[in-house]
């Protein structure tokens, strides 16, 4: 098949390019390389899964996507997004780059995938709001700029399979971790700051803080679930993610324990827009996806403390 990721240099979207590209199926991966952290970390990423076959395209999706892509995918994964919840990020950002950019690709989808088989938009538990505890056929109620951008988008996506323009479905991600995990998340600036000796901020509270910790080679075998079934995700909404629960300072317990040094906590104020608990209802991917989440919360952390001292001690 012939397959575009979209977001393909960044934490996901790079795993699932790669998966697909050692299965031997013809890989794009689209990235714009953006500020929001350090480009040379997705650098990294690229240089790494360019091994597996992933041809890569340099580009903004608001720029000329008619003059720079390739037609005729069979498939679009569309993970990339203004990502995270980040007091130092505008409302703008959000909308152009959640909601604008998915629009554009859905234009250039229309013009020049006649014979798409599917698009998966890639949307996020964050959508939920405060208690992302539902299944998928309750009423969202996003408390974020990120969440409600996401929302808007996979409504974007939606709305043009409801209408018959496109075949498509949106798979809803919770609390992803694993190697490549953006340095601004919880475990990688946990292991950084441990590592480092330097102080962790702790946002009060955050330690009772539950969720799906769900490891990203659990995330990626949804998408690799996905060729084949294409007739029956069509117009689907779905939850990924691990029906397990833990709180976030039984996490860091855990990274202590994996490095054997504990970590440096200082505590800051709550952030505005965080969720309280998350757990994924999965009953729908298990049924549609075959989907079943089993890498265990420790071993998935022991992998990314090991791919972060490989890479950055």
């Amino acid at each position: 098949m012939k397959i575009l990721v979209t977001g393909a240099a960044g934490f996901i979207g790079s795993h699932t390019a790669a998966f697909f590209a050692e299965e031997g199926h013809q890989v794009y991966g689209l990235d714009n390389f953006s500020t929001y952290y350090d480009p040379e970390l997705k650098r990294l990423n690229r240089k790494a899964i360019e091994a597996s076959g992933v041809e890569f395209i340099e580009i903004d999706l608001m720029g000329d996507l008619d003059a720079h892509m390739p037609a005729d995918f069979d498939l679009i994964f569309h993970f990339a997004a203004q990502p995270g919840i980040s007091a130092s990020t505008s409302l703008d950002e959000y909308v152009r780059n959640n909601i604008f950019a998915t629009q554009r690709l859905l234009d250039w989808t229309r013009t020049y995938c006649p014979n798409l088989k599917l698009f998966v938009n890639i949307a996020t538990s964050s959508i939920y709001g405060k208690e992302a505890t539902l299944a998928e056929t309750e009423v969202p109620l996003p408390i974020s700029f990120y969440g409600t951008t996401k929302l808007a988008a996979e409504q974007l996506v939606m709305g043009e399979q409801r209408t018959g323009k496109i075949k498509a479905c949106s798979l809803r991600l919770y609390s992803v971790y694993g190697p490549r995990e953006r340095p601004e998340k919880l475990y990688t600036k946990l292991i950084k700051c441990i590592f480092d000796d330097t102080e962790f901020p702790l946002y009060v509270g955050s330690e009772k803080h539950s969720r799906s910790f769900t490891y990203v080679g659990d995330i990626v075998k949804a998408m690799a679930a996905v060729p084949g079934r294409e007739d029956v995700l069509n117009g689907e909404i779905i939850n990924i993610g691990s029906d397990k629960e833990y709180t976030t300072g039984e996490g860091i317990a855990l990274i202590e324990k994996i490095i054997g040094k504990k970590a440096k906590l200082k505590r800051t104020p709550p952030r505005p827009g965080d969720q309280l608990r998350t757990t994924a209802l999965i009953d729908k991917a298990r049924k549609l996806l075959d989907y079943d989440p089993d890498t265990s919360f420790e071993d998935g952390l022991r992998k990314q403390v090991e791919w972060y001292k490989e890479n950055f001690v």
